[in-house]
């Protein structure tokens, strides 16, 4: 029986031996997963900040909390074990649904570009058309958090399915605990970052206060200055990497596509910054007019879904 009781002690320390040799990818797969994402963390990191504009701000924090809270749940306890599933029974739709995602990714990019530009071609109504609904305040901060989770949860999902399809010939503890830690580090990431920006007024107003030396003070000034242009520029970004990040994902799907960004970008591989600078200008590009294709096709889609309606039903 001792003897017995040695093997199965010797059979567990094995099996904890490969476990920890396993393990020792993660950080390196943890890595390459949060590199390959980085476009769409720029992105919900650059939409995030305009859902507390204009809401109390002794409740911006406490709206970046609830968001937070629901987008990890959705990244570890369904984006996360549905990737895994999916990789398990379906491994063949995956590459499928994140180009779906990409899509959705170019639409929405290029109806933000859209709406810039119309914005400056059409001058602002001062009649409104349709009466204005009056909502509460804590109304509006639900109405505010529900439209940030859903946007955050297709963002959530490209994330969880591209960190899957990293580490998809990995062992599923692996699978497992890089998923995990990449949802809580983009999430902890993400979300800290938004707070810091909702509150870089108020830590530069306090750093202005006369209390403090004039370094800091015009170190503060400054802060409160140049938040709204960095806001506008962040918002510049955010959809200049939906765009890139979408055309990307859909590439990457499509052979023809794939190989000829590989070789664009190796064309100009003696001079890394610029390879990297076409690629990611070609890509939004791409996304820009794949954006535009899909807006018509949706403008119509609704237009003859309107119409159908429209006749009348006769008995």
């Amino acid at each position: 029986m001792a003897t017995g009781l040695l093997a199965l002690l010797d059979d567990v320390a094995a099996l904890v031996k490969v476990s920890a040799a396993t393990l020792d990818d993660v950080p390196t797969q943890v890595a390459k997963t949060t590199g390959k994402v980085s476009g769409i963390v720029i992105d919900d990191t650059a939409v995030t900040p305009k859902y507390v504009v204009g809401l109390d701000p002794k409740r911006e924090l406490s709206i970046i909390y609830q968001i937070a809270k629901k987008s990890l749940v959705n990244k570890a306890l369904y984006l996360g074990p549905a990737a895994l599933l999916l990789g398990y029974f379906a491994p063949w739709a995956i590459p499928y649904l994140l180009m779906v995602g990409g899509a959705f990714l170019c639409f929405e990019g290029y109806e933000k570009v859209h709406s810039i530009f119309s914005k400056s071609a059409h001058a602002p109504d001062d009649e409104p058309t349709e009466e204005m609904k009056v909502i509460t305040p804590e109304e509006l901060e639900k109405e505010r958090v529900g439209s940030a989770v859903r946007t955050d949860f297709i963002l959530s999902a490209e994330i969880m399915a591209i960190a899957y399809a990293t580490v998809a010939d990995s062992p599923l503890m692996n699978q497992i605990v890089v998923l995990f830690v990449v949802a809580i580090f983009i999430t902890v990431a993400v979300y800290g970052f938004v707070a810091l920006i909702v509150k870089a007024d108020d830590i530069g107003v306090h750093m202005a206060k006369e209390r403090f030396n004039p370094t800091t003070r015009k170190i503060g000034r400054g802060i409160v200055k140049s938040m709204p242009g960095f806001l506008k520029i962040l918002g510049y970004v955010g959809t200049a990497a939906m765009l890139w990040v979408g055309a990307e994902i859909i590439a990457h799907g499509i052979p023809f596509l794939h190989h000829s960004v590989e070789a664009l970008e190796h064309s100009l591989a003696s001079v890394p910054i610029l390879a990297w600078l076409v690629k990611v200008l070609v890509l939004a590009l791409g996304g820009v007019l794949l954006g535009a294709v899909i807006a018509q096709v949706v403008t119509l889609g609704s237009r003859l879904f309107k119409r159908s309606e429209e006749k009348p039903v006769h008995g």
